[in-house]
């Protein structure tokens, strides 16, 4: 096994952030490698009219395999896909996963790239919004992996609509026929990135605290969030969610049931997502949900508060390590401030944010931009492969490791 001591590995990371920056910094003054067919990730540098070099689309991923003629074996391979599963307990724990995707093509394939495991299944939605090189593109590349699909059912998503919980509902109901015994299906979006390895997802979700137990954080919904459900809203696809005019209040909740609030993010049993798509409650519940604002925060932990769910959590609140988020309200109380930029009142990661990520230890992180801070992700990214492949109990292939920025690969088992 390659292993690296916890602290070490922390002791070590620090010093790769200031690396990192140190080849950022160089590589905004001279060339950091030149594209061939074997590094599709790698191009030149162009200068500004500022003087400074600065890497354009440093990650052209997406148009690489757009345009490539490999075929599935080969573009996998120089896309540093694992295609091993990498110890017996990820073996015995498969996990699924359902991702949904709009835009920044390229972090959704490096995303894609740090979760892939060969025993795990993965349902990807694509908005049916995006343009049509976009959807060519994944359907180019799931093509390629017998578990990785796309759904059956596309949605127009717009923004706390009804239809970003229709478009998890649409992968849940193709993972449920998967013949792939998944254990928990974990939902992510396209601007995601893991900072857990998949032997460490696979632990966490063993663990005492959420053992056959969903996953969704959230509380009763507190009075500033009643106006969501207390009145009927209406879904412009593809567009926006706006108040019906005339105002109209909502009856209350089915079979008596108490709202809660809380992330949209998710690990749910296969139990419970059978109970999600069967069950007459859950059924009901969706119905009454759909001329609501930003159902998807309220329907699967409103669910997991009932005695009839699989896995539920009656007394949760805000537990599980879901997601590592810099949120503008918390600054100065859960973070010392957003060193990218805000979006939407969440932090779009710098690369010096990359330790608070690592330090928070959540499953994911969010969110990311290649186009504002591509360091932030390549830097994340090495750290995050090179854990992968140092928990390792299989040979490692070289193909597995991720060329830098330089253009070097990592030393493992250090």
């Amino acid at each position: 096994m390659h292993q690296l001591g916890g602290r070490k590995c922390s002791f070590l990371f620090c010093l790769g952030v200031v690396a990192c920056s140190i080849i950022y910094w160089l590589s905004r003054t001279k060339l950091v490698g030149t594209p061939t067919s074997s590094r599709p990730f790698l191009t030149e540098s162009k200068p500004t009219l500022a003087g400074i070099e600065k890497r354009e689309n440093f990650c052209q991923v997406g148009s690489y395999i757009h345009s490539t003629n490999l075929q599935c074996s080969n573009l996998t391979k120089e896309l540093h896909f694992i295609n091993a599963t990498l110890s017996h307990e990820e073996e015995n724990y498969p996990l699924a996963f359902i991702v949904t995707i709009h835009k920044e093509l390229d972090i959704f394939v490096r995303m894609l790239r740090a979760i892939y495991m060969p025993q795990n299944v993965y349902c990807i939605h694509v908005d049916a919004k995006a343009p049509n090189e976009y959807q060519e593109t994944v359907q180019k590349l799931v093509s390629c992996f017998d578990n990785v699909f796309l759904s059956s059912r596309s949605e127009k998503v717009t923004y706390a609509g009804f239809s970003r919980l229709q478009a998890d509902l649409n992968c849940m109901k193709d993972l449920s026929a998967s013949p792939i015994a998944w254990r928990k299906v974990i939902n992510l979006c396209g601007q995601d990135f893991p900072t857990m390895s998949n032997l460490e997802l696979v632990q966490y979700m063993q663990s005492n605290e959420w053992r056959d137990k969903n996953m969704t954080p959230g509380v009763k919904q507190p009075a500033t969030m009643k106006h969501r459900t207390r009145f009927q809203h209406h879904e412009i696809v593809g567009s926006h969610v706006v108040p019906r005019l005339p105002r109209h209040t909502k009856p209350p909740p089915p079979h008596n049931l108490k709202i809660y609030f809380g992330t949209a993010y998710y690990a749910l049993t296969r139990d419970f997502v059978d109970f999600v798509l069967k069950n007459q409650i859950a059924h009901d519940f969706l119905e009454w949900s759909k001329d609501t604002f930003s159902p998807d925060e309220h329907y699967f932990v409103t669910l997991n508060h009932i005695k009839e769910a699989p896995g539920s959590r009656i007394d949760g609140g805000w537990e599980g390590a879901i997601r590592a988020i810099k949120w503008r309200d918390q600054e100065g109380k859960t973070h010392d401030g957003c060193k990218g930029h805000y979006a939407r009142d969440i932090c779009v990661y710098g690369i010096e944010d990359i330790p608070w990520i690592i330090e928070k230890k959540g499953m994911f992180a969010n969110k990311f931009e290649i186009n504002t801070f591509p360091e932030a992700l390549d830097c994340l990214e090495q750290w995050h492969r090179n854990k992968v492949l140092n928990q390792a109990t299989v040979p490692i292939n070289p193909s597995w490791l991720i060329p830098s920025a330089t253009g070097t690969y990592p030393r493992l088992g250090m």
